[in-house]
């Protein structure tokens, strides 16, 4: 294990995260898989972001939309199952190829100023694909970027409703993962060595959400979904 290569990683992604309430799987997971067998570097990241997501929970608790996260969560229950046995018995090449395409032909809407009003059926099939896509590849993140984009929804509710959100799919998909898949030392290790390096990390994007703005935060959301679809593309075919 790369000591310094790993605490880097996760130094810089829960920055973001804290910063922006998504990214830490979408940035730490590429190079997260360069340190790890691929079910290591999954289970890694859904631990840390679970991490991330329960040390931040008091700070945002008041400004989280219960509907709003009432719906994902059952969209969540809902997908969570599908993605479990992509992750333990199917190829999830199909699976990363259908979802690049999917993320980046909605990032590109959302570029070209497609807009939609904030819909309940929408917000529960969001709360679908993202439980899915947290069993499977461990990305919750994207699906709901787009959506909270699409619907403009404000940064200090979009970062508390998906930070509780996360806390949800991550402990049970935590928990189904730790009972069909074989843990090794190596994570257990590794999730120690980062611990001090997560608290910075929140630290520092706590500081910088306070000066981002709503313009600036979209202009994130777009890069960050832009190298998401890119690298799940790369990387499959």
């Amino acid at each position: 294990m790369n000591t310094l290569a790993l605490t880097t990683i996760v130094f810089v992604a829960s920055t973001l995260q804290a910063a922006t309430g998504f990214g830490f799987a979408i940035l730490a997971t590429p190079f997260l898989l360069l340190l790890f067998d691929a079910h290591n570097a999954i289970q890694l990241n859904i631990i840390l972001s679970l991490l991330i997501s329960l040390i931040m929970i008091y700070n945002v608790h008041n400004e989280i939309n219960i509907k709003i996260l009432g719906r994902l969560i059952r969209g969540g229950l809902i997908g969570i199952i599908p993605g479990l046995l992509l992750f333990v018995f199917l190829d999830v090449r199909p699976l990363k190829l259908l979802v690049s395409i999917l993320i980046l032909a909605s990032t590109s809407l959302l570029i070209a100023k497609i807009k939609f009003k904030q819909n309940n059926l929408i917000e529960l099939f969001t709360g679908m694909f993202s439980g899915s896509l947290t069993t499977s590849i461990g990305m919750p993140g994207p699906p709901l970027m787009i959506y909270f984009a699409g619907a403009e929804v404000d940064k200090t509710t979009m970062r508390a409703t998906t930070i509780a959100y996360f806390i949800f799919v991550n402990f049970i998909t935590l928990l189904l993962q730790l009972i069909v898949n074989h843990n090794s030392s190596v994570l257990w290790k590794s999730t120690l060595w980062s611990i001090p390096f997560v608290v910075l990390g929140i630290l520092l994007g706590q500081w910088v959400f306070a000066r981002l703005n709503q313009r600036l935060l979209h202009r994130i959301i777009y890069l960050l979904l832009t190298i998401t679809g890119l690298y799940l593309l790369l990387t499959t075919i």
